[in-house]
Order: C-alpha cells, then structure tokens, then sequence
C-alpha cells in the first residue's frame, strides 16, 4: 500500500520524507494488510486475557513472558478458558472495571479548541473524577504528536481522526494497530483567506493560491481537497497544499506564506481578531456535523491497563457531554485559554465555543453549533475518511473499508460509556452523510470513490 506526502517546508525533522532506496524501519515496514485486521471482539478478548494473566503474576513481566513463550498464546488462551469464564468476563469488562492499573498519565494535546474536552478535563476535575492523575501536555503539531505516542511518551492523545486509520494502515508511520473510542468534536473548522483576497470569494479564482493545512492526515487536508475539487480545480494541481502546524498558521498568512488556511480554531477566528484575514466559509457548511479530532491510543494501551483505559475513556467522554451543553462553554473558554493549554485571549475562544463571533467581513455572526462536541465514533464517517484517502492516493490497491474502520473506531466502547453515564448513545453505527449536497452511502465505498471527476482513486 503506497502513501504519498504534501510539500511540507514547515514540518519538523521527525516528519521529514525519506529519499528513495531508503532502508530505514519507516520505509521498509508493511502495512497491516486488512485480511489481518483485528475486530473489536478480538481485542476485548485479548484485554481480558491479558488483565487475567496479569491476576496470575502481578507484575511480573519476566514471569508473564516466561509462561507464554514456554506454552504458546493458544495454549494458554485454552488453559485460562478452562479456569476462568473468558466469554463472560469479555461481556462485562466495562461494567465491573476495578482501580486503574496506572493512575499516572501522560496525554498528548496540540493547542487547538478542537482539544476542548481533553484540555479542560484537567483543570476542571474530570480525570480526578475517575481515579486518575492526568497531565496534559501541549505539543507543537501532529507529526510530533504521533511520534511521541508511537515512542510511548503519551500514554494517550489528542489525535486527527483519520490519524489513527492512517496509522493502523502504515500510511505516513510504521503500522501500529491504534484504537479511537471517542470524538472530541464536530464542525470547528473554517476556511480563511488574507484580506488582500477580498475580491476572491469564488474558489474557481483560487488557481496558483497556497494554502495551510494541519496534517496530511487530517479532515482538514480532505475537507480542503475536496472542496476545490467540485469548483473545478484539483488540489494537487491548481493550487499548493502545504502542511503547516496550528500555532503557526497566522504568523505565515501575516508573512504572505499562505493565500489562506482550512485549519482548527482558535486560529481561524485569531485572523480576523489581528486583522490579517477572514472567514471564507465555515467547514459545517461543507458538511454539516463532521468529526475531526478524537481521543485515540495505541490499541496496546486498552490490551494492558483495561481499568486505566476504561476510566480515561469516561473522563473523556464525561467531558465531552459537559463540552456539548452551551451553557457551559464561557466557563469552559476561561478554563483552557491559560497558557499552559491554548494560550489565547479569553475573548477569541469564547467567539469560537459560543458562536456568536466577527466574520471579518464586517458582519458579527450567531452560529451556536459552529464547534460542537459529540463522541460517538461513527464507523461511516471512519470509511469515509478512507475513500477520501484512496481518492487523493494516500493509500492504494483493495481496502476493506468496514473491518478498518470497526477495528480503530471503537463505537461498542463509546456506546456502552455513554449509557452507563446516562448520555444517549446511538444503537447503530453506519449512516448516510451529506458533503455540498452530495450522499455517502457507506455500503458502497469504491462507487463513491469512481463517481468523482478529480482524484486519482
């Protein structure tokens, strides 16, 4: 399976593109082929094997390892079976969690009000609520992020949704089976142009513009993409698409770097407050309701410490819910503006997280859902981030779209905490969606890949 990479002049040296006949890990590792993909089923099993065999050893590395290699992982799967009630066990992990293994953690969080949920669950007590020590750590952009988790510097992270995808596929990254049992947020995102593009609002104008995008991996980069794309142009020849961290977006569409960006707030809605640009179109009104950045982690983390997974799933998911009230928002602004967590003026978060905010065109605007917080993991929208990766060619060949998206799109776990914590959860997990007036049916990926005149799918 091929990948392909945006010119990136602004990315860090982790993310730096190796050169052909490159023989490192990186380049020479194989994505995990869909045929090995392993169903959430699967993995709960393993989590409870693995907590079991824990019981037997304490914490015992040497012992534990020293047991299976001398019987083998079927024979002990079979010896536990005959013991312990495996099958019900599986069933009932997240109903009887115990004290978390590991109180102590480490969570990734580049510095975007996309993060809301996460950032704000520790100075407002949701990890504590659950048993947990969390400190959260704000990191420059998203190659550092997905590098210090694969490191396991973070036990977990703030994450792009289709990051994980991408990750578990070895798009981008050494294949890692990752998990993301939680959205953070929906809408949130914008379009900006500098205000010397005033005259520019028809995108068909946009040819030879450069514009900022977060990550490769990104709604954002897809959004954008295909955006242009039913104006007529194609994004990876009409225009450059650049990646350019967060934090650094306003400094480079102040320089002239950037004709414009489709980035994460609060840097859409800083543009218009320095002056330097405005809003061209909100990403809701690309597609209404779409999800961008989770709660993800190696799927080896929920396998190892299920009670610390299970209480940092509820703590987020707690968050989140508290986040979705508009009520809330205000308190929750003036919670995560500090500069230790977003490090912006109260009053730029706050346009963003109520809605009512400056264009930049001289209009202020009343959008309440213009970020919205909603955890529930669609596994739709996970094979909808897949077609758009096959369309542009971050991946190539057959993709089982459906077992990719149900093994790193935990919806069973984000269902089952949602109602246990009394939030109503949906009962299915596949729907249609509606992109500028266009159906995706998800039961027909690759038709919905060929129906497009641009892209390379």
């Amino acid at each position: 399976m091929s990948t392909k990479s945006l010119g990136n002049p602004y990315s860090t040296k982790s993310d730096l593109r190796h050169g052909a006949g490159c023989d490192c890990a990186s380049c020479t590792a194989q994505p995990q082929s869909a045929a090995t993909a392993m169903s959430s089923e699967e993995m709960m099993e393993r989590a409870v094997e693995s907590a079991v065999v824990r019981s037997v050893f304490g914490h015992s590395d040497i012992g534990r390892r020293s047991f299976m290699g001398l019987l083998g992982g079927g024979t002990v799967a079979a010896a536990l079976a005959s013991v312990f009630p495996l099958e019900a066990a599986k069933a009932a992990i997240l109903d009887n969690l115990g004290p978390p293994e590991k109180t102590d953690l480490n969570i990734g969080f580049v510095p975007i009000t996309c993060a809301t949920p996460i950032i704000m669950a520790q100075p407002m007590g949701f990890y504590e609520r659950y048993g947990l020590n969390a400190r959260v750590i704000k990191t420059a952009g998203w190659a550092v992020a997905r590098d210090k988790s694969m490191a396991g510097e973070y036990d977990a992270s703030h994450m792009l949704t289709p990051m994980p995808l991408a990750m578990t596929l070895g798009a981008g990254s050494v294949a890692e089976p990752y998990i993301m049992p939680a959205v953070e947020n929906i809408n949130g995102q914008a379009i900006v142009l500098a205000n010397e593009h005033l005259d520019k609002r028809d995108p068909k104008q946009w040819k030879g513009f450069t514009f900022g995008v977060p990550f490769e991996y990104s709604m954002h980069n897809f959004l954008l993409r295909y955006y242009v794309a039913e104006f007529g142009l194609d994004p990876d020849v009409d225009i450059q698409i650049r990646v350019v961290p967060p934090p650094e977006m306003v400094a480079n569409l102040r320089a002239g770097n950037l004709d414009g960006y489709l980035s994460p707030d609060p840097f859409n809605q800083r543009a218009v407050w320095e002056g330097i640009g405005f809003l061209h179109i909100l990403t809701k009104e690309i597609w209404e309701g779409h999800p961008c950045c989770a709660f993800a982690a190696p799927l080896s983390f929920a396998q190892e410490l299920p009670n610390t997974y299970g209480a940092l799933l509820k703590s987020i998911i707690d968050a989140t819910q508290y986040a979705s009230a508009a009520e809330n928002r205000k308190e929750i602004s003036e919670a995560i503006a500090p500069t230790n967590y977003l490090n912006q003026p109260v009053s730029v978060i706050e346009q963003v997280l109520t809605g009512t905010y400056a264009d930049g065109l001289g209009e202020v605007k009343q959008v309440p859902d213009r970020i919205d917080f909603d955890p529930f993991p669609w596994h739709s929208m996970g094979v909808w981030i897949l077609t758009q990766m096959k369309r542009w060619g971050y991946i190539e060949g057959d993709v089982d779209y459906r077992a990719v998206a149900e093994q790193v799109y935990l919806a069973a776990d984000a269902r089952k905490v949602m109602t246990d914590l009394g939030y109503d959860a949906p009962e299915v997990s596949y729907k249609s969606h509606t992109i500028m007036g266009k159906t995706f049916d998800p039961a027909d990926p690759e038709g919905y890949v060929a129906s497009f005149a641009i892209g390379k799918g």
